[in-house]
């Protein structure tokens, strides 16, 4: 049986009676784990929800997504809730209900979580064959609400994914010395996780299915209103295994390069308008 038995197929609701509690037995699991605190659920949901995903999984970039396609994330498309079917706006809806963000409270313990009716970065992500998703710490701050993100969770859409096709979510240490978690992306399994600046994760492995098939994702964003200016805001931060080749965000380090040279105000007027939506 599904964890969240209770949601519904046709909209993407759970019972607020039955999320009151959901979740708070997975608290200290979820708390407890390391290298920062996140738990993986299986048969997450009513797996007849997730087969209808994958019924209206957009077919090509065409359909309103977005490419990304340089060293740190290489054949990577977005798709924002926008630009899907009617039943799919519907089901991210659901994820932002109360009742959905009950049982994730439940779950991580932080209160107050918020969920984003603007879906910065989160939607349906496709990583195609020889695709990959550098090691990264996640945006911290949701500029349009100036809200500070908490919490990352990502669904699976990955019919017998095996380990040898690459694609698996990794989860380092605080000093990227240790891959302590590595997880398959296998169909109706979702992980949820803390995110803040060294929460090392990503899926460096170069997709390598043997027919070519893409690793698909749902994924989702959660804020809290704890934002102060007294943190330092920051875009997707990649970082380097020892021992590989991957390679530096130059990009980054040069923007980050002109914010810390320039005085404030002439460094807004230089990058207004010049960034892109956070990954």
């Amino acid at each position: 049986m599904a964890y969240l038995s209770e949601m519904d197929g046709e909209f993407g609701f759970i019972d607020p009676e039955a999320a009151a509690k959901r979740g708070a037995e997975l608290s200290e699991r979820y708390n407890s784990a390391g290298p920062f605190p996140h738990v993986v659920i299986d048969d997450f949901m009513p797996e007849e929800i997730l087969e209808r995903c994958l019924r209206e999984f957009p077919v090509n970039i065409s359909e309103g997504g977005v490419r990304f396609d340089r060293e740190q994330e290489r054949y990577k498309t977005h798709f924002s809730p926008d630009v899907l079917s009617p039943w799919y706006r519907s089901l991210f809806y659901g994820f932002n209900s109360r009742p959905f963000i009950r049982v994730l409270e439940n779950i991580t313990g932080i209160k107050g979580l918020i969920p984003d009716p603007f879906f910065l970065g989160a939607g349906l992500h496709e990583i195609s064959q020889g695709g990959h998703l550098s090691i990264h710490a996640d945006f911290n701050h949701h500029k349009p609400m100036n809200l500070e993100r908490r919490i990352n969770l990502l669904i699976y859409l990955n019919k017998e994914w095996l380990p040898e096709y690459g694609g698996q979510l990794e989860l380092w240490d605080r000093s990227m010395k240790n891959k302590v978690v590595d997880v398959v992306p296998l169909f109706n399994r979702c992980v949820i996780f803390n995110t803040d600046s060294d929460s090392f994760h990503g899926n460096p492995e170069t997709i390598n299915h043997p027919k070519s098939v893409p690793r698909k994702s749902i994924a989702l964003y959660y804020y809290t209103s704890t934002w102060d200016t007294a943190k330092r805001d920051h875009t997707t931060q990649f970082k380097v295994r020892t021992g590989t080749k991957d390679a530096v965000d130059v990009r980054v380090k040069y923007r980050e390069l002109m914010q810390d040279l320039l005085p404030p105000m002439l460094h807004r007027k230089l990058t207004r308008g010049k960034r892109s939506v956070p990954e």
